[in-house]
Order: C-alpha cells, then structure tokens, then sequence
C-alpha cells in the first residue's frame, strides 16, 4: 500500500511538473466559491449557480495552467488591491484595538495622527513632527 501512495505521489508531481498551481489568488476564488454555495444554499438561484461553477472552473483552470507569467500577473493585481485595501484599513483595526488604552488626535497645524493614552480631561500636547502645542479634550 504503501509503494502506491508513492507512485501516485510522483505521478502527480510529473502531472504538476510546469504548472502554476496554487497562489493567494487561488485561496481567494475557493473562498468566493465557498461563499457562493452558502448564499445558494439559502437562495437557491440559477445565476448563483452558474456562477459558482464559472468561480471552480477558473480555480481549476488557474491551477493547471502552464501560462506562469499570466497567472503571476494575475496574482500581482490581487496582491496589489488587497495591499491597498489593507493600507485604508489597518490604521482604523489598530484604533479599535486600542479604545481601551489610547486615543488618536490629528494635529491641527501638520495633520499627522497622534497616539495618546486615554487620560480623559483637557490635556496640552506637543506635535512631536511639528513641534507645535495644542490642545485635546478626551471624554473618555
């Protein structure tokens, strides 16, 4: 038994030998295919269906392709909207996360962001890239 798994093993990795195989997009897609079959689940849609398989079918053809340069490219769009979309967000999680310990105030005269601890009241603070004082009042 154990000699078949490793003749099926290496058939499969001659198969995949040239292939472009799996990449962040490829995680992204099965996820959207999740995704979709929950939604189908609960609406039952012809379109949803169709495009469920639209969503495998390109997964699979990704996958088995030996075009590499237009996979990777494919992949570096992605790559690229998702560094965005992690670039506006990221500082909004980190607030979030530290509501209980710190606020966050823009600076009137540079306009850069300012971590402070959460000490509620009428505070003076000093722009550390400017320079300049102002004044902040935490709530709380």
């Amino acid at each position: 038994m154990g000699n078949f798994a490793g003749n099926l093993k290496e058939k499969l990795t001659q198969f995949m030998y040239g292939r472009y195989g799996t990449d962040q997009l490829y995680y992204v897609l099965i996820g959207l295919y999740f995704v979709l079959v929950v939604a189908n689940a609960f609406l039952n849609l012809y379109v949803l269906s169709m495009l469920m398989w639209a969503v495998l079918l390109l997964t699979f053809f990704r996958t088995f392709s030996r075009n590499l340069y237009k996979r990777r490219m494919e992949n570096e769009k992605l790559l690229k909207v998702w560094s965005f979309i992690k670039s506006k967000y990221s500082f909004s999680l980190r607030r979030i996360k530290e509501i209980k310990t710190h606020r966050y105030r823009k600076c009137p005269n540079c306009k850069a962001f300012l971590r402070l601890p959460r000490k509620t009241g009428k505070h003076t603070v000093k722009c550390p890239k400017c320079y300049k004082e102002f004044e902040v009042q935490i709530l709380c």
